[in-house]
């Protein structure tokens, strides 16, 4: 389990992030942490770890199965988490 962390934010904006999050299959805090982890990823060059985070920001390159990625995303989260 990680450290809390407290954002100030604008309503809409939690509200919109919620959304998408829950349109995603995945809670916010998992968004927050993925887009964490793709912009650290960025300093070191690496590629992003999450599939989700992946589409959102439309960096998947052309041709990827989306719904196979999800799936397999999906299943990784449940794994983890329950």
């Amino acid at each position: 389990m990680g450290t809390k962390l407290m954002l100030r934010l604008d309503n809409d904006l939690i509200n919109s992030a919620k959304k998408i999050a829950k349109a995603k299959g995945v809670s916010l805090s998992m968004l927050v942490s993925d887009y964490f982890k793709t912009i650290a990823s960025f300093q070191k060059k690496e590629e992003t770890e999450s599939p989700v985070l992946s589409e959102i920001a439309g960096i998947l390159p052309s041709g990827t199965d989306n719904k196979k990625l999800k799936k397999s995303y999906r299943k990784h989260i449940e794994e983890k988490y329950l």
